[in-house]
């Protein structure tokens, strides 16, 4: 219990810095026209999902079975994710990029909200450690954010609720599912709504001299944070792995700190002191179990009965 708890924490602060890795890419992929928003959505999630199928072809297809109700799970949660992708794009491109940091940090509040739909009550150690990083988050992106756009607050908080969503949806199919095999399929869920919205909304192609490097490493970033998003979803659950996940406020604005030379406002140092206080409480927090209970919002996802050790062979 002991070990997955340490997996759990550690492939979840692994996702946080690749996920805190992602603006800077992404920023990279679109400056001075490269990439169309939705171009590089459909682009990172469509090449890290068959990057995920081709090695799981050539190692081990058994990791492909996943029973039916698991299956709707993940093309529930890929499509939710999916869309979330598309507004948070769209928002970010109207806000602000710190009050779009900040509202889209807002993320776990939602987290705990769909938890508790389905009958998963959130610890009370956990609510006080939600409150410290809202409070945090907060203080990490203050800044002069001039004129706001309306529509690029609904953006943002529809795309937090919407990855805030998809968490609990994969941690119902997790308790039985390897997080490679629930990953590949929430991608490809996701790349399934990703590609039609932009060949239908948008269809633009960079031009010929358009840098790929940033697209590419925006994939390595998406593969390899989605694989342990998953694998701490799996081990802690989705509210511990959402809180940890708020570490990559800490990595981006860190970064910009030492590698772009920004320097830090008091309330910010306050900011990373509370978000730090806030990560290193998971060490306290007590490791989910599987919902026995029949009710709530996901209980329609439940696994057949099959061997628990059908993965471990080859």
């Amino acid at each position: 219990m002991q070990n997955g708890r340490n997996t759990g924490i550690n492939a979840a602060l692994i996702s946080a810095l690749f996920l805190g890795l992602a603006p800077v890419f992404g920023k990279a992929a679109m400056g001075e026209g490269n990439f169309s928003p939705l171009a590089v959505v459909a682009l990172r999630t469509s090449m890290a999902a068959m990057l995920l199928v081709i090695l799981i072809v050539f190692s081990k297809r058994r990791t492909l079975y996943i029973y039916p109700a698991g299956f709707l799970g993940c093309m529930m949660a890929g499509a939710v994710n999916g869309f979330g992708s598309i507004f948070y794009y769209v928002g970010l491109s109207k806000l602000n990029a710190s009050v779009a940091q900040m509202l889209y940090a807002l993320y776990p509040f939602f987290v705990a909200f769909w938890l508790q739909l389905d009958k998963q009550t959130p610890s009370k150690l956990t609510g006080v450690r939600i409150v410290i990083a809202g409070i945090s988050a907060f203080l990490l992106t203050r800044a002069d954010a001039g004129n706001i756009d309306p529509w690029g607050v609904v953006f943002m908080l529809i795309a937090a609720a919407l990855y805030a969503l998809h968490l609990p949806i994969n941690q119902r199919v997790l308790y039985d599912v390897p997080a490679p095999t629930v990953t590949v399929y929430t991608l490809l869920a996701m790349s399934m709504v990703v590609i039609p919205a932009y060949l239908i909304f948008d269809r633009s192609w960079p031009a010929v001299n358009a840098p790929w490097f940033p697209v590419l490493a925006l994939t390595a970033v998406t593969f390899f944070s989605r694989l342990m998003l998953f694998l701490g979803v799996k081990h802690i659950g989705g509210m511990q792995t959402a809180l940890l996940g708020l570490g990559e406020l800490l990595v981006a604005i860190l970064f910009s700190h030492l590698l772009l030379g920004e320097s830090l406002t008091t309330m910010q140092w306050i900011g990373m002191a509370g978000l730090s206080i806030s990560l290193l409480l998971v060490w306290f927090e007590t490791p989910p179990s599987k919902p026995l209970h029949p009710h709530g919002l996901l209980s329609w996802l439940q696994p057949p009965d099959f061997p628990t050790d059908f993965y471990k062979h080859k």
